[in-house]
């Protein structure tokens, strides 16, 4: 019998919720072929099983949670010779660490399961752990005798020391804020509570880490962009015969990626317990999409090589995969800076949050024709909010006020975009 768990599919997902079984117990299953749709806090992911045989059973219920490490499926493979009792085939790269397991939705390629090797020890008084883990262990200086094992006898696996890690960094960081006792919260006559979903809850949890541990600021501004509206007006249906949806959105991005390169401290991260600045080499630029199930913020890989027609396509790319909830890992992982568009709800301007560990957000409001003063007199021009918040750990204001004229220098004249 061949007990298939749940692996490590990497980006810190722990657990995710059984949205449907493609078989049922006594159906014959091939190698390769998906078992389970299950719901992450990132992706909707579905996965395959690495052996061909009977179903004998199945998991937790659709619709209940399934975590890392629990059986998905037992199989019989026609061998009673000998039981397994891991989804194991081969032991995985050390210097893999995303470990992804399974395959995305848009994904057609099957991706080997990545979980861990067991390790025999026999000598008593040692730490019974997967050679991963040791590894892992040594490589972040986690003791690994503190660490109770979540695998079979006790045994430590990798993800055990991941969640170690992540918590001891987590108890460094609540330490320095005040503890705020919460009251529970009473339900009224006719109330009713509803549970969120694991992609609310991912939001969550992003959303209080970044607040608790960065200090935000944002400074808020206007553009007048009637150059780029005339421009995007004037090209537009030249750009839909090739294919392109020319949104403002793809200017926005070419103007951020030109003002990075003048001030690069905006596409960095802060590593606070070793003070030090990482300034990242490639310029990932997060797009925040609003679906119906909540934010997730893909990203355009090295968005300064990307012509404007380009990144206007893996603009509508990436919105399209979100909104479906078939975007893949890959997709969300490496952002370095991201920008929110408030003008797509119809919202004149706002004060993002800043996605952690990036250490800026651009908040792009709604474009409208408003009276001002040109050469003293009163015309109407198209005019852009626009709101810049950042880490005033390593940001000052006069840094953040700089890199605005920057940016405005560049939306406002979008022959600037074309030039290299």
């Amino acid at each position: 019998m061949y007990k298939f768990k749940f692996a490590d599919i990497g980006e810190g997902i722990h657990e995710g919720k059984i949205l449907e079984y493609n078989f049922k117990v006594g159906d014959m299953i091939k190698e390769g072929e998906t078992l389970v749709l299950i719901e992450t806090d990132k992706v909707n992911a579905e996965i395959p099983v690495p052996v061909e045989g009977k179903i004998i059973s199945l998991g937790p219920d659709v619709g209940k949670v399934v975590h890392v490490g629990e059986i998905l499926a037992v199989i019989d493979e026609g061998n009673q010779e000998k039981e397994k009792s891991e989804t194991v085939i081969e032991v995985p790269d050390e210097n893999d660490e995303a470990g992804v397991v399974g395959k995305l939705e848009v994904s057609e390629e099957v991706i080997a399961s990545a979980d861990e090797v067991d390790e025999k020890i026999e000598s008593k008084g040692r730490v019974l752990a997967t050679p991963v883990a040791r590894k892992l262990a040594s490589d972040l200086g986690v003791d690994i005798k503190n660490i109770k094992g979540s695998g079979e006898n006790g045994r430590v696996m990798k993800t055990d020391i991941e969640n170690f890690s992540t918590q001891e960094k987590k108890r460094s960081i609540i330490s320095t804020v005040k503890n705020i006792e919460v009251p529970k919260t009473k339900l009224n006559d006719g109330d009713r509570r509803e549970k969120i979903s694991t992609l609310r809850k991912s939001v969550v949890k992003a959303m209080t880490l970044s607040k608790q541990i960065i200090p935000h600021t944002t400074l808020i501004d206007e553009l007048d962009v009637s150059d780029l509206v005339s421009f995007r007006e004037e090209y537009k249906e030249m750009a839909k015969t090739q294919g392109v949806k020319l949104t403002y959105m793809a200017f926005i991005i070419k103007a951020l990626v030109k003002s990075i390169k003048d001030y690069p401290i905006f596409n960095s991260s802060f590593d606070h317990e070793n003070e030090e600045i990482i300034y990242r080499q490639n310029i990932n630029v997060g797009i925040a999409v609003d679906t119906p199930d909540g934010l997730i913020v893909p990203n355009i890989k090295n968005a300064d090589t990307l012509s404007l027609f380009e990144i206007a396509n893996e603009v509508e790319r990436l919105s399209s995969l979100a909104k479906e909830r078939k975007i893949q890992l890959g997709d969300l992982q490496g952002g370095t800076i991201t920008i929110t568009n408030f003008g797509a709800f119809d919202a004149i301007s706002g004060t993002p949050v800043i996605k952690h560990p990036e250490v800026s957000i651009l908040g792009i409001g709604k474009i409208m024709k408003k009276p001002v003063v040109v050469d003293n007199q009163i015309v109407i021009r198209d005019i852009a909010p626009l709101s810049l918040t950042f880490d005033h750990r390593i940001i000052d204001g006069a840094d953040g006020g700089r890199f605005m004229i920057a940016y405005k220098k560049y939306l406002k004249n979008p022959l600037l975009l074309l030039m290299s």
